[in-house]
């Protein structure tokens, strides 16, 4: 079995998901340098514990704590937003509010892998990524 897979980030957010279905507090993907970007938000934002990168250069996987032993997940909800067929680009006035503002927004911008709120310090828009709650 691959595990390549046509759109990496709908294939982390899944693997988040089922891995708090199934009440496991680590879990374990193939490296890309968008999707340690955006685990770094979600752990600069408190919904996951940790990330860590392990490996050599051909063979790295991107490490995620999702939550300590024994404890209940922070994510709630994450969907991705722009899909490969159809991707979803705002402005900086466009940029949307998640659970009035309990959640938040990832989007991929001319400057980075940016949270809504930084985006709209930095006043840029971009390519939503997913949302989460």
């Amino acid at each position: 079995m691959s595990t390549t897979s046509t759109d990496p980030i709908a294939d982390m957010l899944t693997r988040i998901r089922n891995a708090i279905a199934a009440n496991r507090a680590e879990i374990s993907l193939p490296h890309s340098h968008i999707k340690e970007a955006v685990a770094k938000l979600l752990v600069e934002n408190n919904f996951i514990d940790g990330v860590r990168v392990e490996g050599d250069k051909t063979l790295k996987q991107l490490v995620l704590t999702l939550n300590q032993d024994h404890d209940n997940a922070r994510i709630t909800e994450i969907t991705k937003l722009s899909k490969p067929g159809r991707r979803t680009y705002v402005n900086v006035k466009e940029i949307p509010v998640v659970k009035q503002g309990r959640g938040m927004v990832i989007l991929s911008t001319s400057k980075g892998v940016l949270s809504g709120d930084q985006a709209l310090s930095e006043h840029v828009g971009g390519e939503l990524i997913c949302q989460v709650y």
